[in-house]
């Protein structure tokens, strides 16, 4: 164990090195590590899992929760600038004393059994989680659902967004095979929402076989835009009009917004949330890195963690409704194990400048690869950065009034990029 003075880095760094792999798949470890922690539950746990879509129906279920009196925890993953923002507690980033003290009681029970990285950290918003004694842990599933380690804390109600292609190396390049894994979070007589209109047969069927209570999205609960402004969601426990949308940008979040609304009208938390709450809170969320917006000298800046060809056409279609008379350039990172042309293919039309970037990972794709397969996919060019700053300064320097500059392709090149922006637009002393 390190040192009682050792700083979050040198943890998380340390980290790093406890499993020769940075994904293993299976319950086994970190249940075993969460059985000898005895920590108590709160009355209620909910697990967010599917493709696309976890983070902002987290933060929404989170927010709404929060405004209605309730004491929450949510658990998230990747982060984008800082670890701390995996761990939140009431609407907070948890302290990086919290963090250490919460890797050292997990490491005090550990008794040598091997976790990754994500193991770690869930075993450990858990600690921090119990610690706080919450009315309800929201936890966002790092990967498929069957095997994930959040899986491992039993959910009295669960979410599944949605199922598209990703992570395909893990978990199938099938989207019923995937929809096999996202379905592992549903349990014996609890519900089930699902959050999109087009479901796979896996879905239902394992819910048929596990005896879970499935609500699908157009049969069980449903929403209709309205005057382009409002929309209106219908669920078991009853009807809400004239709501406002999400603060988040793209017309597929308020699908998002149904589908948490439905989750929390049966996992019995809808007590106090009703339209005026709802018009009060969803329109105030937003999150680092999803369809955010910043303003730097005369371009806008778009950040978007689209890391898969559902997120892709779901980031051209906002686009293309947010148009502007300037250029679009597009800075990219990607990881090894996507699908380039899946995720380059639906920009291809809106993009006038390309820019591959190596993602800060380990598992990234090079930029002179990158830069090579987004050349042949779109006929285009494709200049290569060395790094973010790289990056960050040659696009400023062309940059004109009314551009726009799309950062995406993962976590690990929204983050790098962010905190470069960060860097260069803050005020000099």
């Amino acid at each position: 164990m390190l040192s009682k003075t050792a700083p979050l880095s040198d943890w998380l760094a340390w980290l790093e090195t406890l499993s020769p792999t940075e994904i293993e798949l299976g319950l086994e470890r970190v249940r075993r590590v969460l059985s000898r922690l005895e920590l108590p539950r709160p009355p209620h746990v909910l697990l967010v899992a599917g493709t696309n879509g976890k983070g902002s129906s987290v933060a929404m279920t989170d927010a709404l929760l929060r405004a209605s009196g309730y004491r929450t925890g949510s658990y998230t993953s990747p982060h984008i600038l800082a670890y701390n923002e995996r761990i939140v507690v009431d609407g907070n980033a948890v302290s990086d004393a919290q963090i250490i003290a919460g890797f050292e009681q997990v490491e005090a029970l550990r008794d040598g059994t091997e976790l990754t990285y994500f193991e770690f950290g869930t075993l450990t918003a858990a600690v921090i989680f119990a610690a706080a004694k919450l009315d309800v842990w929201i936890l966002e599933v790092g990967l498929g659902g069957r095997l994930d380690a959040t899986n491992a804390i039993e959910p009295t109600a669960s979410l599944i967004t949605n199922v598209s292609l990703d992570h395909c190396d893990w978990l199938g390049d099938d989207v019923e095979v995937i929809a096999v894994e996202k379905a592992g979070v549903m349990r014996d007589g609890l519900p089930t929402v699902f959050g999109s209109r087009d479901m796979p047969e896996a879905i239902a069927k394992r819910a048929h076989e596990c005896g879970a209570l499935l609500l699908r999205a157009g049969v069980d609960f449903d929403y209709q835009k309205g005057d382009g402004v409002t929309w209106e969601w219908r669920g078991p426990g009853g009807q809400l009009e004239m709501l406002a949308a999400p603060g988040f940008i793209g017309e597929f979040q308020i699908a998002n917004a149904a589908a948490v609304l439905a989750l929390l009208d049966v996992a019995g938390l809808m007590r106090k949330i009703d339209s005026s709450l709802i018009n009060n809170v969803l329109p105030d969320v937003s999150l680092i890195g999803r369809m955010q917006t910043l303003k730097i000298d005369e371009a806008s800046w778009l950040m978007d963690v689209a890391h898969n060809p559902a997120a892709a056409e779901e980031l051209a279609a906002t686009l293309t409704l947010t148009a502007t008379s300037g250029q679009l350039v597009a800075i990219v990172g990607v990881l090894d194990d996507k699908d380039v042309d899946g995720m380059i293919a639906p920009l291809t039309r809106l993009v006038d400048r390309w820019i591959a970037l190596r993602a800060d990972s380990l598992r990234a794709v090079s930029a002179n690869e990158l830069a090579r397969q987004i050349s042949n996919i779109t006929d285009m060019a494709c200049l290569v950065a060395d790094s973010p700053a790289h990056a960050v300064e040659f696009t400023r320097r062309r940059a004109s009034e009314n551009d726009r500059i799309l950062v995406t392709g993962s976590f690990f090149t929204v983050g790098p990029v962010l905190n470069q922006l960060t860097t260069v637009s803050r005020p000099k002393s």
